[in-house]
């Protein structure tokens, strides 16, 4: 008789029916495609300002990526120089509104002659958190000061999130002053969670990733860790309601009467 040898059983359980029948063998070689990404929104008045100068005076990459998921792809990105020296007195509303608008008259006041030409767009935005006693949050200043203003966050109820948003065009009529300004400001609610720990803070400081974002948090990125619940609008949170963005683009551009025909022929082509 030959001798028997006792072999093991697998550690991890073995594939489910299902699995084995749906997903075919794969070869060493075989390369998984990539998600195609989606077609950016066919709308009329996104397709009258396709290829015509489109300024977001703003450099924050994430503003820039959620105007992409919109098509707004093609962006000359002019942040404003002029320093937000508002006073902290004002309401929060007030004060992301002034700067919102600062920005959007600073930079379109200096590119409205540019060699690059008239912009057709300028899209500005500002996004502050605030405290539950209404103090408004900067960007921390050292990491002391970070982990004390994400134990802040933790320790109380809830804060708010206000992100104003301004969007100026040019108009070639003759009516003043000159140009079309919509704006608009958005409140979030964020809750952080009660069980999250000193020591989930301070690893989480120390990845840098709140640096420079006012109340010391992305929530886009692993700042998600610390929150428990959003009420409102997830993107204002990350800087730019795009609904709302939407809404006011389409509005300033219907101010403009030269673009009153390109809206009435794109509609008739759908």
């Amino acid at each position: 008789m030959a001798d028997w040898k006792y072999t093991p059983a697998p550690l991890e359980p073995p594939p489910s029916y299902e699995t084995t029948a749906s997903v075919p063998p794969k070869s060493p070689t075989t390369k998984i495609p990539l998600p195609r990404a989606p077609l950016p929104l066919d709308l009329p008045w996104i397709r009258s300002i396709r290829g015509r100068r489109i300024i977001l005076a703003s450099a924050s990459p994430r503003r820039r990526q959620l105007l992409a998921q919109i098509g707004l792809s093609n962006l000359s990105v002019i942040p404003s120089t002029v320093p937000e020296a508002f006073s902290k007195t004002l309401s929060p509303f007030e004060y992301v509104l002034q700067t919102a608008t600062q920005k959007a008259m600073t930079v379109y006041s200096s590119q409205i002659d540019s060699p690059d030409g008239e912009p057709a767009l300028v899209i500005a935005a500002d996004t502050v958190v605030v405290s539950p006693r209404g103090q408004i949050l900067e960007k921390p200043r050292s990491e002391a000061d970070h982990i004390a203003m994400l134990k802040g966050l933790r320790d109380s109820i809830s804060h708010k999130v206000y992100t104003a948003v301004v969007v100026m065009a040019p108009l070639p009529s003759a009516r003043d002053p000159g140009y079309a300004l919509e704006s608009t400001v958005e409140e979030t609610t964020v809750r952080f969670g009660s069980d999250v720990s000193d020591e989930l803070i301070l690893s989480y400081v120390r990845t840098r990733e709140g640096a420079d974002k006012a109340g010391g948090y992305g929530i886009q990125g692993i700042g998600a860790i610390l929150v428990d619940r959003v009420e409102g609008s997830f993107d204002n949170v990350v800087g730019l309601p795009l609904r709302p963005t939407l809404a006011l683009i389409e509005k300033v551009l219907r101010d403009d009467e030269d673009l009153v025909d390109e809206f009435a022929e794109a509609a008739e082509e759908e």
